[in-house]
């Protein structure tokens, strides 16, 4: 056989005409005796390869016939049109190597459950469906780092072993470290804010860890947040710039993941209608349209699950919700001086019911003001000593949000759990393989 230099097949629709050779794994085959049909995969598409007896080996042939599900091979043929195919394109194979028989691959095209899936979660990677949710997560990532990067945000790593937390110690891993308490990461905001001091304006990108007794479709113990931090940045330009990073990310997908949306079979008129502005709803305001619904809601409770959807496809667009009562909220957020009852909070509520997909707020530049909010939440002075000092020299007005990567990715793919939206997910009591 030809040892040409392998060529990827989402390339292929730039080769018609000419002939090519795939590396790959087998993802399915039909034969008639005569002709045989392969959907052959190499991680970055997948193409339809024609084999006709006729025209290749005996050996090739004998190949082909005895070829199982997820075996690696080695294919050689010539690039056709085909407007037909989802790519564009087939190969018409001319000749065909098993490099490695698979036997008894576990995931078959019958229906499996999802615990046996999930069991078996580094093998599913390789399905369609799978295939597609990671590589729409992947451009989301890159699209992240490229919105911040052309505005002339500094990236800082944030640690992920910590001394304190943003908000109690509930629902954190702990750790011993070296005789003291150390947590994992539920964010990097704290350590954002004096990044912000030095740089103007920051984000952090990485996984942040939940130790929530929580089985719901929007939970993860373990995921990745992105949280942009920005300094002399008051309430209104964090809305809007939280509005800018949300069209922009839409945008991305719509025009680079056309092929993974449509394997998804994603309605992708839902996210084409997602465009500057989104409305705005104050919380109050928002307590009210409840109520209109019929729901048993007052001033100060916070908003489940149910409350959010209802809020969301109230509208077609994301809905910003804002100005939330200081006393449900994070010990840093900014009272709004206007009514001190309520902290210039935001959360960004997604259609389609997934729910929150971003939550920020202006942050506390008096020193004194934050000093006070600590010790009203109990948390420990002498831990936050060092979040006081960007307050204590040269303090100034700053503001923030965070977004979890895998909520975004699934309201992109339309998936129903987060499960799908991660390489190796973390839940309840699941943590295998």
């Amino acid at each position: 056989m030809s040892q040409a230099p392998p060529t990827t097949i989402r390339s292929l629709p730039e080769k018609i005409g000419q002939e090519v050779t795939v590396l790959g794994w087998l993802a399915g085959k039909r034969s008639s005796g005569k002709i045989g049909f392969l959907q052959l995969r190499d991680g970055s598409g997948s193409v339809q390869g024609v084999v006709s007896r006729a025209e290749v080996s005996e050996a090739a042939w004998a190949d082909l016939e005895s070829v199982t599900l997820e075996s690696t091979v080695r294919a050689r043929g010539l690039v056709k049109e085909d407007r037909r195919a989802p790519s564009g394109v087939e190969l018409q194979v001319t000749d065909f190597t098993v490099t490695f028989l698979t036997e008894d691959y576990p995931i078959t095209p019958k229906e499996h459950g999802t615990a046996f899936l999930m069991e078996h979660r580094h093998l599913w990677l390789r399905s369609s469906r799978q295939h597609a949710a990671l590589r729409v997560r992947s451009e989301v990532s890159q699209a992240i780092r490229d919105f911040f990067y052309q505005r002339d945000f500094v990236n800082i790593d944030s640690p992920i072993l910590t001394p304190a937390a943003c908000e109690g110690t509930s629902t954190l891993f702990e750790t011993d470290y070296f005789g003291d308490k150390a947590y994992l990461s539920q964010s990097g905001q704290l350590y954002l804010e004096p990044a912000a001091a030095a740089f103007g304006r920051v984000y952090c990108f990485g996984p942040t860890f939940r130790a929530e007794k929580s089985k719901t479709r929007r939970h993860l113990m373990e995921f990745w947040m992105v949280e942009p931090e920005v300094a002399f940045l008051e309430f209104e330009g964090l809305m809007a710039l939280a509005e800018d990073f949300v069209t922009s990310l839409v945008g991305r997908v719509l025009d680079r993941c056309k092929p993974e949306l449509a394997t998804l079979e994603r309605d992708t008129s839902k996210l084409e209608g997602i465009v500057k502005p989104f409305p705005r709803l104050s919380y109050t305001d928002a307590v009210e349209l409840l109520k209109s619904k019929g729901v048993a809601i007052e001033w100060g409770d916070d908003f489940g699950a149910d409350d959010e959807t209802l809020l969301a496809n109230s509208f077609e667009r994301p809905v910003m919700v804002h100005r939330y009562p200081a006393a449900s909220k994070a010990f840093y957020m900014q009272p709004d001086p206007e009514n001190p009852k309520v902290a210039l909070a935001l959360d960004l509520l997604a259609p389609e019911g997934y729910g929150e997909i971003i939550g920020g707020s202006q942050r506390i530049h008096d020193h004194d003001l934050l000093k006070a909010r600590i010790e009203e939440h109990a948390l420990p002075l002498e831990a936050f000593q060092w979040y006081l000092d960007v307050r204590r020299y040269g303090s100034f007005p700053h503001s923030g949000f965070g977004m979890g990567l895998e909520r975004f990715v699934a309201w992109m793919c339309g998936l129903s759990h987060l499960r799908e939206t991660i390489p190796y997910p973390r839940m309840l009591y699941k943590i295998y393989p």
